[in-house]
């Protein structure tokens, strides 16, 4: 329901009624739209996938990814449209920074390490995330040389960030 209407247009009522779930029930474990809400934003990052970075091979495997198609990954593209309609909403866009501070800034920041940690994640998450835009506007997969060229430039730009300071 937030996904696709977004949270001001999202009826506890009617959440509750797809899930086959009472109110009442939805209020008490999650104190009502607001938490349930926090809690689907908390559901559509993943911070345990960055566990599964390997710093040899990141760049390259995001390059090819972000060279991909938007529809490669379903799940991935529904939650990534999830969080956009959260950015864009003044309601909802407090709460989504707390979400994204704690479970994609944080793990990044301690994945990268080093000198300079918070600010290099940030500028890794912002580059991130513009691909994966460019990626879900073109919607197809990139082919023939212009795949081979995207794929080196943006490896080079991952690698870039992910080293540290030097």
């Amino acid at each position: 329901h937030f996904a696709r209407l977004g949270y001001d247009r999202a009826v506890l009522r009617d959440i509750a009624a797809e899930a086959g779930a009472d109110v009442a029930l939805i209020k008490r474990y999650f104190g009502g739209k607001e938490g349930l809400f926090t809690e689907a934003l908390k559901g559509s990052i993943h911070p345990d996938r960055l566990l599964s970075w390997d710093r040899r091979t990141f760049a390259r495997e995001m390059a090819t990814m972000m060279a991909g198609g938007a529809r490669d990954d379903e799940a991935r593209m529904h939650s990534f449209q999830f969080l956009l309609r959260a950015a864009t909403s003044p309601t909802t866009a407090p709460l989504l920074n707390v979400a994204v501070q704690e479970r994609f800034l944080a793990p990044i920041r301690d994945w990268l390490g080093g000198d300079d940690a918070p600010a290099r994640a940030r500028v890794l998450a912002a580059t991130f995330i513009g691909f994966l835009v460019e990626r879900l506007i073109r919607d197809q997969p990139l082919e023939g040389r212009e795949r081979a060229v995207f794929i080196e430039r943006v490896t080079a730009t991952f690698e870039a960030l992910v080293r540290q300071g030097e």
